[in-house]
């Protein structure tokens, strides 16, 4: 994976979450790329960009480190760079006033809005509280995705491609913690944890149909909150489908707020 890196490292607020905790941009985009590692990445221009041939749109996107005006030459200027990597483009916007010149240039270009997207976050503390009494001894956590963490992205119902996707993307991580629940020596429910940037992302939660409505995201989310405590870490973080009613409302029960949407930008044939 190569990376380039330039300009200065600055983090801009976005809308507030709980108890006056401001989520910094930055930061969790950042944060996000580093728990989904593109095949080649680079930041130039106020944007992050990853250029990734799979599934995962957070890593085959342009994504915004701030939330201000953004210059309409970056459209022309990203085109370019994606072109260099045998890329289509594709933009992750944040749903801000701010970019209403940036996607109608884009409407007129031709792209379209797809799969809106939630950003939740919260102080890690806060989130540790709700889940204090929340048991976690069936809980495993590893360092790699190991093949029962991988069998949940692979089970029925799902997109055998895309879930290979995630399993690759996830796994080739070097800060995130795999959670698993096993109860009867097969798994059924896991999660990945990312430590990074002062954050704790939390990603990739999944639970085997027949075992859902047991409270094992929960126990998940516990364990994974409890090792970021442990390396130090003070925020969370999680991105979320904007329609995802009951993943949205478990989230904000257990504290996290949401922090701004997003939705990704891309020509239909690009789709």
């Amino acid at each position: 994976m190569s990376q380039s890196v330039k300009g200065p490292s600055t983090a801009s607020p976005g809308a507030a979450a709980p108890h006056g905790h401001t989520p910094f941009i930055a930061d969790i985009e950042r944060a996000t790329l580093a728990s989904v590692p593109p095949d080649a990445m680079e930041e130039a221009q106020g944007w992050l960009l990853g250029y990734d041939p799979g599934s995962v749109g957070r890593a085959h996107s342009a994504v915004p480190l701030a939330h201000g005006e953004p210059d309409l030459g970056a459209i022309a200027w990203a085109e370019s760079r994606f072109a260099a990597h045998g890329r289509p483009t594709v933009f992750r916007l944040p749903r801000v006033a701010s970019f209403d010149a940036f996607r109608a240039r884009l409407i007129a270009g031709g792209y379209a809005e797809s799969s809106p997207t939630m950003v939740q976050t919260a102080r890690l503390a806060d989130v540790a509280a709700n889940v204090a009494h929340v048991p976690t001894a069936a809980v495993n956590l590893s360092e790699q995705p190991h093949e029962q963490w991988a069998s949940v992205f692979l089970g029925p119902g799902l997109d055998p491609a895309d879930g290979a996707h995630r399993v690759r993307i996830l796994g080739r991580s070097t800060c995130t913690r795999f959670a698993t629940i096993s109860p009867e020596g097969s798994a059924v429910a896991v999660g990945a944890g990312s430590l990074a940037h002062g954050y704790l992302g939390i990603h990739g939660m999944r639970t085997l149909a027949p075992w859902r409505g047991r409270g094992m995201a929960r126990q998940i989310i516990a364990a994974l909150v409890r090792a970021a405590q442990a390396q130090g870490l003070e925020r969370v973080y999680l991105q979320v489908e904007l329609g995802n009613d009951l993943a949205r409302s478990l989230y904000r029960r257990l504290g996290l707020a949401d922090a701004w949407a997003y939705a990704y930008w891309k020509r239909p044939a690009t789709a």
